[in-house]
């Protein structure tokens, strides 16, 4: 038996969702737990309520739209993703697998079809990490520690504010974890975010792996002189510093780890003035890589890089 779904109504839902801190250009700024993502997330309760599906919130904030099984007892096959985005994200990430999902289970429930396994559309919390980063499925599966959350990923002051709006604790999340015996599977609709199938005119790829990703908050640290009496070979430029780094770590990666990436996403110099040579110049560094073992030698390598630089332009 096939069934097809709503198609018309799923572009509906989907262009209302967009429309939910909607940046005017086609994008959408839903930070994690922020009053945009928080409307989102009622939205989806809402929409799955008015298709006769139940929903449920977890004490880690996870959304669940649930089509039940006549059978009692049953693991429960998971659909989903998230509706929080980065600053000025993409319409698409996380919100296209929520709406499919949803949609998934409207179809099913008006065919009439019975199935062996519960059906939960889940939205998952802070999943991009401007708080801590793949929080609801993290804590869904036990992976939240007390220490994640001490020393967060968007800072401390931020994600206190974020769980008190959505009237969250952190006791909630360290307990949300589910039996794994529970949960039959799970099952996701993402964007590529990439031009690989396109460019090679695939309309849908299967997972092969996930890749490992590694984040730090970079210094360099120089000296704040007089930009227009400091001669350039005397220079301690803490901002020339993290250019080259910059640069140079993207020529590294794409010669030595052609299968990995690096990006270098912020960028702040201190003073921060027309005429005053950066004393201070604090970056991101982020780096991916599909294998665990490459990671580790990707790290060293830009680790080593970074120092290489710092003597290169007397910093520390």
């Amino acid at each position: 038996m096939t069934l097809l779904i709503n198609s018309d109504r799923f572009k509906e839902d989907f262009d209302q969702l967009a429309q939910i801190g909607s940046t005017g250009d086609g994008g959408v700024n839903r930070p994690a737990l922020s009053a945009a993502h928080l409307e989102a997330r009622a939205w989806f309760s809402a929409r799955a309520a008015s298709a006769g599906l139940r929903t449920q919130t977890d004490s880690a904030g996870n959304v669940s739209a649930i089509l039940q099984s006549p059978i009692s007892n049953l693991q429960s096959l998971l659909l989903g993703s998230h509706t929080d985005s980065v600053p000025n994200g993409g319409r698409f990430d996380g919100a296209l697998g929520v709406v499919a999902a949803l949609e998934v289970l409207r179809t099913i429930k008006e065919s009439g079809v019975q199935l062996k396994v519960n059906l939960e559309a889940i939205n998952f919390t802070d999943e991009e990490g401007t708080l801590v980063g793949l929080l609801g499925s993290s804590a869904l599966v036990g992976g939240i520690t007390p220490e994640s959350l001490g020393n967060p990923r968007g800072g401390r002051s931020n994600l206190e504010a974020g769980l008190a709006r959505a009237h969250l604790t952190e006791s909630g999340i360290l307990n949300a974890k589910r039996d794994p015996n529970s949960i039959a599977g799970y099952l996701e609709l993402h964007i590529e975010q990439g031009p690989r199938l396109a460019q090679s005119a695939i309309k849908i790829g299967v997972v092969a792996g996930i890749v490992g990703i590694t984040s730090y908050r970079m210094k360099y640290i120089g000296a704040a002189n007089h930009a227009g009496t400091t001669p350039m070979e005397t220079r301690s430029d803490a901002g020339l510093g993290a250019s080259a780094l910059t640069l140079t770590a993207r020529e590294m990666v794409m010669r030595d780890f052609p299968n990995c990436v690096v990006n270098v996403g912020q960028m702040n110099f201190k003073p921060g003035a027309f005429n005053i040579i950066p004393g201070v110049a604090e970056f991101s560094l982020e780096f991916r890589s599909p294998e665990s073992k490459q990671l580790k030698q990707l790290e060293a390598s830009l680790l080593g890089l970074a120092e290489v630089i710092a003597r290169q332009f007397r910093l520390k």
